[in-house]
């Protein structure tokens, strides 16, 4: 089989950095996936951080997950290869990927939110609490959270400092400033460099403001009641997370009637990269169960 062959018709086996950019007409918007795995049980939807388009997904999490779940990656409206303007409120994005998932034919989905897909994931599970089974946040925190707000005070530091020394901004937010936490992030950031051909379109600095926008507008916003949450939900932070300060994760956890708290040790806002051998069996059995 050529590999042009096997991009156009992945089977369940096809790894991420080799799966089709595909593309899917919703109210007159393109928006961009990527869908593997086997094609029984109950689609996994994944929804990324700020900033991030499909090559932005870890490859080890999502070829874990795809080993024994049908896993779709998604690009948010306006980002990536996704057409139209990206939202700036995070009830727009959840709308949208509720919107997606309609389009894709399916009723019943599992959800996975890192940071900003956090956000999204949670806003989607109490506005369509019918489709949602159950649900995985890390790092990421509720709507009026602790620190959500100050976001870009915190990130645009690290940005110019990632600049300054030639280095992806995400060595320095998402991972702590130990040797484990640097040597992580080295891992971290070479996986997202596997995938050669047909790669995603970088997002644009206008794109990257809107986003800052709903996120900073969420973190003001009234809480949300998660009382109201009755799913399994499985939450998961590093112990030093500096964008979305971890102390939200054992805030959602504590609000949550049945959720499930993970925290690694010295570890930060990729939490679940650094630990991605520990947390893809523990999140596949939470699925399961």
């Amino acid at each position: 089989m050529s590999h042009a062959h096997k991009q156009l018709h992945p089977g369940p086996d096809t790894p991420y950095g080799q799966a089709a950019n595909r593309s899917i007409n919703v109210g007159g918007t393109a928006f961009a996936y990527r869908d593997l795995g086997p094609r029984s049980g109950v689609p996994l939807i994944l929804l990324n951080h700020w900033g991030a388009v499909l090559d932005n997904f870890d490859p080890r999490i999502i070829d874990g997950l795809a080993s024994r779940r049908r896993v779709i990656a998604t690009d948010y409206r306006g980002i990536g290869a996704s057409g139209g303007t990206a939202p700036v409120t995070i009830g727009a994005m959840a709308q949208d990927a509720i919107a997606l998932i309609h389009a894709l034919g399916f009723e019943k989905v599992d959800l996975l939110g890192f940071s900003l897909g956090g956000f999204v994931a949670q806003d989607m599970a109490l506005r369509a609490p019918e489709l949602v089974r159950k649900l995985i946040l890390t790092g990421t925190g509720p709507a009026g959270g602790k620190g959500i707000d100050r976001v870009g005070a915190t990130s645009w530091p690290l940005m110019i400092k990632g600049l300054l020394t030639l280095r992806d901004p995400k060595f320095y937010l998402f991972f702590t400033a130990t040797a484990n936490g640097r040597q992580a992030a080295k891992d971290f950031l070479k996986r997202l460099k596997e995938r050669k051909e047909n790669r995603d379109k970088a997002p644009t600095p206008a794109t990257f403001l809107r986003q800052l926008r709903a996120i900073e507008a969420w973190g003001r916003q009234a809480p949300q009641d998660l009382g109201s949450l009755r799913i399994p939900v499985l939450i998961a932070n590093g112990d030093n997370d500096i964008m979305v300060p971890t102390v939200n994760s054992t805030d959602m956890a504590r609000r949550i009637p049945d959720a499930q708290l993970i925290i690694y040790q010295d570890a930060g806002h990729g939490g679940i990269f650094q630990h991605h051998a520990d947390f893809v069996p523990k999140a596949l059995s939470f699925l399961d169960a």
